[in-house]
């Protein structure tokens, strides 16, 4: 977003209180819902609406609004953002608590500092996307696979092709996100996807995901 508009936002919010808030999260539910449903972990679907998350994102972040507003230091949206991370986190505790810490996971919640992006999350997503219903076994073993190879990568590197490739976020925004150099994030984008396409190549068995499959993914 221009710099200007990111005045512009704040200098409402300022001046509008809780109505142009109501206004300004509405204008960034789509996208806050993105990161919602990416994030979420599989074991919740069904179980816990994502309009419900939202919603107590909202209440989160009207609470704590004069507070971000006394000392911006990242835009509004990388603020919602940072926000409903910080939810997610609190309702995986909440609904798993020991499970988000056994081995399947790999990474415990605690460990994350507060960013809930990992090799399984990524997994899951693609070995859904790579597979049908009737493919339990050929996922189960795509799933272990691309989790040991997400484990392997980066860590800034994975978490940038979770941002763009996933949640759908600008390069400018993963640079707020990250505390990047917008050009540092566009080079990790581009050889974060480069890794991505190799392991798919790697792990993809016959069958589930020819290179037409795998680029239509890729490309979004």
């Amino acid at each position: 977003m221009p710099q200007q508009d990111e005045q512009s936002e704040l200098a409402d919010l300022k001046a509008g209180g809780e109505a142009a808030f109501a206004r300004l999260f509405a204008r960034y539910e789509d996208r806050l819902g993105k990161v919602v449903r990416f994030r979420l972990d599989q074991r919740l679907w069904g179980r816990v609406d994502p309009a419900d998350i939202l919603q107590e994102t909202y209440l989160a972040t009207s609470r704590r609004l004069a507070d971000y507003l006394r000392n911006p230091k990242v835009p509004v949206f990388v603020w919602l953002r940072s926000m409903t991370e910080q939810v997610l986190v609190d309702i995986h505790r909440h609904h798993l608590g020991a499970q988000c810490r056994n081995a399947g996971l790999e990474v415990s919640l605690d460990q994350q500092d507060g960013a809930f992006v990992t090799s399984v999350s990524l997994a899951a997503r693609l070995a859904a996307d790579l597979t049908s219903p009737s493919q339990a076994a050929i996922r189960d073993e795509m799933l272990l696979k691309l989790r040991q190879a997400f484990a392997s990568m980066d860590p800034i590197d994975r978490e940038v092709l979770a941002l763009r490739h996933f949640e759908e976020l600008t390069n400018n925004d993963v640079a707020d996100v990250l505390g990047l150099q917008k050009s540092a994030a566009s080079n990790r984008y581009v050889r974060a996807l480069k890794r991505l396409k190799e392991i798919l190549s790697e792990i993809s068995p016959s069958g589930t995901a020819g290179p037409d499959r795998q680029e239509d993914l890729l490309d979004g």
